[in-house]
């Protein structure tokens, strides 16, 4: 603002100077033309007057009117008009006004007369031409005029300054208020803690702070975008600590059963070794046998049930960060053609269908994992619908997708965990009993294996009518990195 009111003071001062000048030279000019003017009307009354005092009087002349000769007997003769009378100037006076015009430059126009002030004087010959003659006018009017043009334009000036100061700062306050409440909102914001818990940013600069078609409102547009995007992140970074610490919960409890199961076998084949160590006989020495026969059975089979669960978790997380995966043409048809003939034995129970066109439908993916997707779904039909339910498995190829879909008439997915289905550790029964519960980690692993291949999966459940359905692109070419998930 100091920057603005300088400039336009500058500016204004030097056309105030500039117009002082230029009406300076004008109105000199102006005075130079009347002391013409009273020269002409005062010459030929020169020769008929005998003092300057006579030739003042012999018209009407304007106050201030100077005019030094010479007389008729060789003398010098001077006079001035005062309030409408001529008065005829000392002999001190016109020593002093000579001494003054003689000491000043020959071609200045201006003088400065002692008792009289500053004058525009000019010379001028008598009618004869042999003798000179002065004729003057005060500069006062001049002076005056260009006094009060320059009072008048500081005058001006200074309250122009004070108005534009005032309007200045008005108009930078009330378009600085936006950027202020940029401020405001940028320091509440940094005042909350973002390092832990639960954060949420509903700090937000105000609608009427926000204008798309000004710069400064552009800034609080920004930042509101800016928020909502941190807010967005820090929200799913949130979701992300929820489901790493539930992930944790599930992992342990998954592998606390078997390592207690390990342990207690462990125990138990111990304590009868040493049992039979300490007794001799074959009786105790056959049962010690059987018993750690059994218990070791018992710690295969939960070592397996850990190593699978140990591999799964370490297939999700290569899938996380794009590994496990070589691709090469994969015929889906007979992929599910051979997933149904699998899951026969392993669901005698159920009734089996599979419905494929005539002509194979081919993509460009891994042949294992995705056979892997599809003995999931086969396996989850199988584990929660029961005895004597149909599952159907049905290839097609829609536009530029190969479809795959596992229809069951079970009794469908339970609306409570239908939206955590594809979850790590999600299961419909909350038992974690082997039978029905699993590990949790099918569906999962199956989606991962989806949008690894840039496919999606979904389900469409009702009582009696449940479909999971699994798109894939059905172009033999190399996909990119898989969809956020």
């Amino acid at each position: 603002m100091t920057a603005v009111i300088g400039m336009v003071a500058f500016i204004l001062i030097m056309i105030g100077v500039s117009t002082s000048a230029i009406l300076s030279q004008v109105l000199l000019n102006n005075l130079d033309a009347q002391v013409t003017d009273v020269a002409s009307v005062a010459q030929p009354r020169i020769s008929l007057q005998s003092t300057a005092e006579d030739v003042l009087d012999s018209g009407p002349f304007d106050n201030g009117t100077l005019m030094v000769m010479k007389t008729r007997l060789g003398g010098t003769t001077g006079a001035v008009v005062d309030n409408g009378n001529s008065r005829a100037l000392t002999a001190d006076e016109l020593s002093q006004i000579v001494e003054s015009l003689a000491s000043s430059n020959p071609n200045a126009r201006t003088v400065d007369l002692p008792n009289l002030g500053e004058y525009l004087v000019r010379p001028y010959g008598s009618p004869d031409s042999s003798e000179v003659f002065l004729v003057g006018l005060p500069l006062s009017q001049v002076t005056g005029t260009i006094g009060a043009i320059l009072t008048t334009v500081a005058l001006v000036t200074t309250g122009g300054l004070l108005l534009l100061a005032a309007v200045i700062a008005l108009v930078i306050r009330l378009g600085l208020r936006p950027l202020k409440a940029v401020s405001e909102t940028a320091t509440r914001v940094a005042s909350i803690r973002m390092d832990q818990g639960d954060v949420s940013i509903t700090e937000r600069v105000p609608a009427e702070q926000v204008d798309d078609h000004t710069e400064i409102g552009q800034v609080g547009a920004a930042l509101n975008t800016l928020l909502d995007r941190v807010d967005a992140s820090l929200s799913a970074r949130q979701r992300n600590e929820e489901l790493m610490r539930r992930f944790v919960a599930d992992a342990s409890h998954e592998l606390r059963t078997p390592l207690a199961s390990i342990r207690g076998f462990s125990e138990l084949s111990l304590r009868a070794m040493r049992q039979a160590h300490d007794d001799e006989s074959r009786q105790r020495t056959a049962m010690a046998v059987e018993t750690t026969e059994q218990s070791l059975e018992r710690i295969l089979a939960q070592s397996i049930r850990m190593t699978t669960l140990v591999e799964d978790l370490l297939l999700l997380a290569r899938l996380d960060e794009g590994q496990e995966l070589v691709f090469g043409t994969v015929d889906l048809t007979r992929l599910a053609v051979e997933a149904v003939g699998d899951a026969r034995p392993a669901g005698p129970d159920h009734s089996w269908t599979i419905d494929v066109g005539d002509e194979p439908v081919e993509l460009a993916g891994d042949a294992s994992r995705l056979h892997q997707v599809v003995a999931n779904l086969l396996a989850n039909a199988r584990t929660h619908t029961p005895a004597g339910s149909e599952v159907a498995v049905s290839v097609s190829r829609e536009g530029d997708d190969a479809v795959l879909r596992v229809h069951d008439n079970g009794p469908g997915v339970d609306p409570a965990v239908a939206a955590q289905l594809f979850e790590r550790f999600a299961r419909a029964d909350r038992s974690r009993d082997r039978k029905t519960g699993g590990t949790g980690l099918g569906l999962s692993i199956a989606r991962a294996i989806v949008e690894a291949h840039r496919g999606t999966i979904s389900v469409q459940s009702t009582p009696g009518d449940t479909t999971f359905e699994v798109r894939l692109p059905a172009k033999p070419a190399d996909p990119g990195p898989p969809a956020d998930a």
